[in-house]
Formats: C-alpha cells, sequence, structure tokens
C-alpha cells in the first residue's frame, strides 16, 4: 500500500476530480484498479509457480516463462521504476517550491527551483542506496509512520449535496484535458502492486505472502481513492479567488453574484473566465486546505513521495542487475557486478540515478506521469500474456498453485492495456512495442545459454523438433518434460485401451509411437504384414496422432529391444514404455516370464520409465459402435447392424474414452522415482474427460514427506498410509481399509524404495516377480497403471 499511495494522491487527485467530476474518475479509478487487480492475479499465479528464492519480478517471471518473455519484460520494467523516481521526485520538490512561494523565497523560478530541488533530492536518496538496504528499510518504515498518521487523522470539512452534485459532472479545461489525459496522469498511483514481489526472497513464505499482500493492497487503496475523491469533491469548489474579503456585501444581492459559492456567502464571480488561482482545478495543494491540520498533509506528501521514489531507486538496479548477469543482451554486462556482503548493484544504482535526473530535469508531473502510464501498461500487458501463454500451452511445468486466476481473463487485461496505450499515446505505444518486438526477436534469434524452461517452446514436439534444426538447450528443461511414449500395443487395433490411454497423456502435445512386433522369421510377407498401411488407416480413422512401427523378430523381448534402440530420430525419441499385464504369467513357461520382465529391466537400462496398464476385463476386450436401425413391424425388437466403411477395421471404445465425470484418481507413492507417477496423473486431469476428476495421493513414511510432496504444487489431495510394518508382512489397522490400501501395504512392504517394484537380478526369480504383481492387482475393478520412473526428475519444485 506504501508502493501504490503517491504523489498523485496528493498533489493531482483533487485536480483529476475537477477535470473530470466525480464520476468519471470513478471510472478512472475502477479502470486503474482492473487492469492492476488482473494483473495482481497473473503476479500471483507467476509468483506461486515454484518455491520462490528470491530475484524480484523479473525473476520470478523469466524462471517461470523463459528467457524470451522474462527478457523483455525485466528491460522495460526496470526503465519504468526508473522513471519512477522522476515522477516522485518531482512531485516532492513541486511541494517544497510552493512551501517555498508561500512564504517568499524564491531561488531562480518555479521551473527551474523544481529542477534544482529535485536534483539535490535524488542525490540525497541516491547516498541512502549506496548506504545499504538497512537504511532504506528504516526510512521506508518512517515515511510509513509518517502517512499512517496522516491518513488517521486527516478529516474533510462538511459537505453538501450542491458541491457534489456540480462537481459530480465533467468541468474539461487545457490541453489535457479529455477522459484518457486524465486517465495517462492517474494510472501511476496504481502501479506499485509489484513491490511484494520484488522482495520475494526477503519473505517467509512468499507463495502465500504475494498473493495475499499484493490483492488486498489492491483493494484497500482502491476504496481509498474513491473515498477521498469523493469527499474532496463534495467540499471544494472548482474556483476560488482565495480572498477572505470576497464575501457578499450587505448591501449586494445574490442576483448581482454568479456561481455556486453565493449560497454560501462568497462572491467569486471573477473566477467565472477561470482567471483565480484557488479552488480543485487550479491549486495543487488543495488537500492541504480541507484537512483538520495542513502540516500533516505536508508530512503525508513527503513520506509518500520519498518512500516511493527511494523504493524504485532500489527495485530498478535490482531488477536490471538480474537481468545483466543472465547475459541476454549484449553491452550490458558490466550493470550485473555486486558490491559488498549483500551484493549491491552500485553501477546500476548510477545508471539508475542517472536516468532519474534527466527526467526531472523535465520538471512537469503532468508530462512525467504518462510516459510512466505508457512503460507500466506495457509491463502489466507483457505480465498478463505470459500468464496467458503459458496456460494456453498446457506445459507441465505452469502448475500455480494460486488458483483464483483466469488464463481468458489474463489475455481480457493484455489487451486492455494494449488499447489504452494506443488510446492515450499512439506513437508511444508503437515505440514500446517496437523495443519488445525488438528484444524478444533478438533472444529467439540468439539462443541465449541459460536453461530455465521455456513459455515459448512449451510442447515437447516442438523441443524436439527445435533440438532437430539445430537450436540450443535452453528448451531441454524439466518444465517442459512431457512423456514421450512408445506404447507395445501388437496391431494398434488389437489393444486400443492402451493407444485412448497413452493419447489422454500425449494428445497433440508430444511424441507417441505404436510399436508391433511380429515374431517371426524375415520373409517378404511377414515384414509387409508388420508394415502394412491397415495399422495407420486405423489411428487415423481413430483421430490418433502416433506414428507406427512395425519390426519383424525371432522373439518380443529382441523386437523390443529393437524397439527401444531405434524409435525416434535425435531428441524426437520416446522416454516412457508402456505395455500390457501378462495376465497368463501363471500358465506359461518360465521362460515366457523371463522374456517379459527382461523387457523392463532393458527399458531401465537404456533410461525409460515404464507403465503397465491392466484392466480386469482385459486389454482385448471391447465394444464395437453400433448403429441401430429399428423397423416396426408387430412390436418386434430392433435389428444392430454395425455401420463401418468397407474395409476399415472396427472403431472399439473403451473406458479411456468416455467422459470420468466426478471420480477419484488414487496414486500410491512410496518414493521419488523422478516424479513421473505424480505428473501422468496431472496430465490426465489437464483433459476435459477427466477435468473434474479429484486426485487423492497416498504416501508412506513421516510428514515430512507428505511436505515434500505438496511442494510439487499439484491440486491433489495427501493422505498417510497408516502401515505397521513387520518384516514383509503390513498388518491393516482395524479401521476399515479399501482393497487400494492392502496392495498398496504389500507394495510398501516388499519394495520401500520403489514406486512400481522390481525384481532385482539373479535374486528374485521371474515368476515370483510376476505372481507377486498379478497379486496386487487381479482382483481391482477400476484399471491400474503400474508405474516406475527412470529418477529423471520431471517436476520442478523451485521456480528457477
Amino acid at each position: 500500500m506504501l508502493n501504490i499511495w503517491g504523489v498523485i494522491l496528493y498533489l493531482r487527485l483533487p485536480w483529476i476530480t475537477a477535470q473530470a467530476g466525480i464520476g468519471l474518475t470513478w471510472v478512472i479509478i475502477l479502470l486503474s484498479s482492473c487492469i492492476t487487480g488482473i494483473t495482481g492475479l497473473s503476479t500471483s499465479a507467476i509468483s506461486t509457480n515454484g518455491k520462490v528464492k528470491g530475484g524480484g519480478t523479473y525473476f520470478l517471471i523469466s524462471r517461470s516463462l523463459g528467457p524470451e518473455l522474462g527478457g523483455s519484460i525485466g528491460l522495460i520494467f526496470a526503465f519504468a521504476n526508473a522513471v519512477a523516481v522522476a515522477m516522485h521526485t518531482v512531485g516532492f520538490a513541486e511541494t517544497v517550491t510552493d512551501l517555498m512561494y508561500e512564504n517568499g523565497a524564491v531561488m531562480v523560478d518555479r521551473i527551474n527551483d523544481i529542477r534544482i530541488i529535485g536534483i539535490i533530492t535524488v542525490t540525497c536518496l541516491l547516498g541512502i542506496s549506496l548506504a545499504g538496504m538497512a537504511w532504506e528499510s528504516k526510512d521506508n518504515q518512517y515515511f510509513s509512520l509518517s502517512l499512517s498518521e496522516q491518513f488517521d487523522k486527516l478529516t474533510i470539512l462538511i459537505s453538501t449535496a450542491d458541491i457534489f452534485a456540480t462537481n459530480f459532472v465533467p468541468g474539461w479545461r487545457g490541453p489535457e484535458g479529455s477522459f484518457f489525459g486524465m486517465f495517462s496522469i492517474f494510472f501511476p498511483s496504481a502501479t506499485g502492486i509489484l513491490a511484494g514481489a520484488n522482495i520475494s526472497g526477503d519473505l517467509k513464505n512468499p507463495t502465500v505472502a504475494i498473493p495475499r499482500g499484493t490483492l488486498m493492497a489492491i483493494f484497500w487503496t482502491t476504496i481509498s481513492y474513491l473515498i477521498i475523491s469523493a469527499t474532496i469533491g463534495a467540499c471544494v469548489l472548482r474556483d476560488a479567488s482565495g480572498l477572505l474579503n470576497d464575501t457578499l456585501l450587505p448591501s449586494s444581492t445574490v442576483q448581482d453574484c454568479v456561481g455556486l459559492a453565493c449560497q454560501y456567502g462568497w462572491d467569486f464571480s471573477e473566477c467565472i473566465n477561470n482567471t483565480c488561482t484557488y479552488g480543485i482545478s487550479n491549486y495543487y495543494q488543495s488537500m492541504s486546505l480541507v484537512s483538520a491540520f495542513a502540516p500533516l498533509i505536508t508530512a503525508g506528501i513527503f513520506g509518500a513521495t520519498l518512500s516511493s521514489a527511494l523504493a524504485c531507486l532500489v527495485s530498478a538496479p535490482k531488477v536490471f542487475q538480474c537481468l545483466c548477469r543472465d547475459k541476454l543482451y549484449p553491452l550490458i554486462g558490466i550493470f550485473g557486478k555486486g558490491y559488498g556482503k549483500n551484493d549491491e548493484p552500485l553501477r546500476g544504482y548510477l545508471l539508475t540515478y542517472i536516468i532519474a535526473a534527466c527526467f526531472i530535469l523535465i520538471a512537469e508531473l503532468n508530462t512525467i506521469a504518462p510516459i510512466i502510464s505508457n512503460f507500466f501498461l506495457c509491463s502489466y500487458s507483457l505480465i498478463n500474456f505470459s500468464c496467458f501463454h503459458a496456460s494456453i500451452t498446457n506445459s507441465p511445468g505452469w502448475r500455480p498453485s494460486f488458483r483464483f486466476y483466469s488464463k481468458w481473463l489474463s489475455l481480457l487485461g493484455s489487451v486492455i492495456c494494449v488499447v489504452i496505450m494506443f488510446l492515450l499515446t499512439w506513437w508511444a505505444a508503437l515505440i514500446a512495442f517496437g523495443v519488445v518486438f525488438f528484444l524478444l526477436g533478438y533472444t529467439l534469434y540468439k539462443k541465449p545459454a541459460v536453461n530455465w524452461g521455456s513459455s515459448v517452446q512449451a510442447s515437447s514436439y516442438n523441443i524436439a523438433l527445435s533440438q532437430c534444426v539445430g537450436l540450443n538447450h535452453v528448451e531441454d528443461h524439466v518444465k517442459n518434460y512431457r512423456p514421450q511414449c512408445l506404447v507395445l500395443t501388437g496391431p494398434p487395433s488389437s489393444r486400443p485401451a492402451l493407444v485412448d490411454l497413452v493419447t489422454c497423456f500425449t494428445k497433440d502435445l508430444s511424441l507417441m509411437i505404436c510399436g508391433n512386433i511380429v515374431t517371426d522369421g524375415p520373409s517378404a510377407s511377414v515384414v509387409e504384414k508388420a508394415s502394412s498401411e491397415s495399422h495407420v488407416s486405423w489411428l487415423n480413422q481413430r483421430k490418433v496422432r502416433s506414428f507406427y512401427r512395425g519390426v519383424v523378430a525371432r522373439e518380443l523381448r529382441s523386437g523390443v529391444n529393437m524397439l527401444l534402440q531405434g524409435a525416434g530420430l535425435g531428441r524426437i525419441k520416446p522416454n516412457v514404455l508402456l505395455m500390457g499385464f501378462k495376465k497368463d504369467c501363471c500358465s506359461e513357461t518360465p521362460q515366457a516370464a523371463h522374456n517379459y520382465i527382461g523387457i523392463l529391466h532393458d527399458a531401465f537400462d537404456l533410461q525409460y520409465g515404464v507403465c503397465i496398464l491392466r484392466l480386469t476385463e482385459g486389454l482385448d476386450k471391447f465394444n464395437i459402435f453400433m448403429s441401430i436401425k429399428c423397423k416396426k413391424n408387430n412390436n418386434l425388437l430392433c435389428i444392430q447392424k454395425a455401420s463401418l466403411p468397407i474395409g476399415a477395421e472396427p472403431q472399439r471404445s473403451t473406458v479411456f474414452q468416455k467422459k470420468q465425470g466426478k471420480k477419484t484418481i488414487d496414486v500410491y507413492w512410496l518414493s521419488d522415482d523422478g516424479g513421473l507417477t505424480l505428473l501422468l496423473p496431472y496430465l490426465l486431469t489437464r483433459r476435459k474427460r477427466w477435468a473434474r476428476c479429484k486426485v487423492r495421493v497416498f504416501v508412506g513414511g513421516d510428514a515430512d514427506k507428505r511436505e515434500d510432496l505438496s511442494a510439487y504444487r499439484q491440486n491433489t489431495t495427501i493422505l498417510p498410509l497408516k502401515v505397521i510394518t513387520c518384516g514383509c508382512i503390513g498388518l491393516i489397522s482395524r479401521q476399515p481399509q479399501t482393497v487400494h490400501i492392502k496392495r498398496s501395504l504389500l507394495l510398501l512392504c516388499m519394495s520401500p524404495d520403489s514406486t512400481m517394484p522390481v525384481g532385482i537380478r539373479g535374486v528374485c526369480p521371474n515368476t515370483l516377480y510376476l505372481a507377486w504383481l498379478d497379486f496386487l492387482s487381479h482382483d481391482l475393478r477400476p484399471p491400474v497403471l503400474l508405474v516406475r520412473g527412470n529418477q529423471e526428475n520431471v517436476l520442478t519444485f523451485y521456480c528457477q
């Protein structure tokens, strides 16, 4: 709130109220708060997309969304804060100059006096900043105290309905007299909402504090602006002479007096030509005239202007220092150097000081404020667009714990900012976005050697393809990880359940290869069977985006090994193997069990994750889509006929094609295998047909393990597994337990260091291991997916 309240509140809000009227002033305030509120929601989402270590706004955005958007926002935001130093300093200098003029003290003239006082003030603020953050914090606390004290003791004169009604409608004057002219001057008073994000490293729990503090500050400052504009507009006339002798004489009549003031015994007829120097249309210090004690208003102005100027003077170099250290742009690396134990950006302070001093020489608050509005609107537009882009790309790394945001609302906020920029000053908006597109294009072209993940290259297809054409490794980040699946289906039409499940993970976003192993000797007919186009036609008919690969081999394991090593090209290669459960393990030979388990070991050796799907009815059970044709023949039953294209294989419906409704996905998470076990249910819930499902994660172990799991920012319910272990026997407590928990207890007892137990080579017989898996899953009614990652991290914990 201290960073939002500033010079505009004291020195320009009464004047804006006189120009736009109370009604349109409320519209200006609410429109500004709407923009900052939407931006606050987007910032809250970005700042909760991982554990924040520090680094401010630029750090949060760049590490969450990548260098392309982060660099553009960081540079513009740093420059906007540097110009804001000038605006607040000029407001302070203007107030001091007015006080000097009221007491007959003049140095040169009004404009040059503002310049002199402004340069002296910003130099003193620079000294405080260079002295260290401890001094800066103490000064801000002092300024905050004076500001709060002023608001507590500020009282307003008794208002009248006539004055309120007169000042409610606009009274445009001068070249700035328009709605958007007033908006451009007021909007900087709504900025400062990123103050919490800028000190993210100093907050105990930034993922909670930043959203709560930012949104509450926007709400309460908006209320204060609405109240102050209404009260001062209800008790001060637009024009007044300022002379106590301008009263109605007993000999004069009201008919000889012109204006609303006549009803209250004042004769301001001379102001009819706007020649008076007082009133809210003419006197910027009107607030001090209606307060109970005018020096408190002056103290409030000093506190607000100096504290805001000091905050901007500190935040701009910090953001710029972080940007320079990332080396996204050339020729700015020298400003990344830090000094002292606090790593102070002294060079950044000097650069900010020079920029602020140049704008202070303008010495006109009404000229500087629109410039700042343009840059802040540009920054907020980019922040909102970044939040929208991260949401619309469905990047797995975008999982903010703050849920009260909307990607479409963020897009609306971005568009509103752009429209208002062009309505304010179209040529300045073109320049600003020209700079943004240049910075964005430069980053995309140069591909700086940073690896934070990227919202621009979010999908795995784009990542893989960009690698093939020679792009840098910037997109190769855990935030963009998606399962790129090799599915052992045999002919795809024979196991549609596997195909449909994997499609839920990869649809339109990452790689899927359906593998078919034909166990036979090599011959032309067998090769033709394995590579038949009918399989691709079936996938196309089912609208599945997948490649098909057929392999001829003497045995299943060798064929799978060929696929594991040969599938894909470059970065376009699978990282997860999916296969069906071998339900006939007890009736087949030990060699068959050995080959099946050997496939799992081969996949782990080649750094694949492994998933095994088991359905109660089996993977080859299905329902053919039917079209029903009915004939009325003495109320006989209808005749069913399959409706299929000529030469096409039948399309079979599976449970994974249906809308799941309000069901539950239960995950039994025994230890961290890289996060694949948690990533898959999250990807499922991103699909429309699974969107209403709730995810429950059952976790064994102590409370710290559950807390670590919650830091992965998934909208899940985390429940403990109540287990008493004795050797390899899981004893269930007497409270009712589901069959799922019973299975997980055995799983935990057998293999406490893995998610899906894997028999140790040479120690655990393969037939026994398959019997374990069969016992775990054979009588479970819902589909069961046994998952084991390859220990590669696929979920992010920290923001970076």
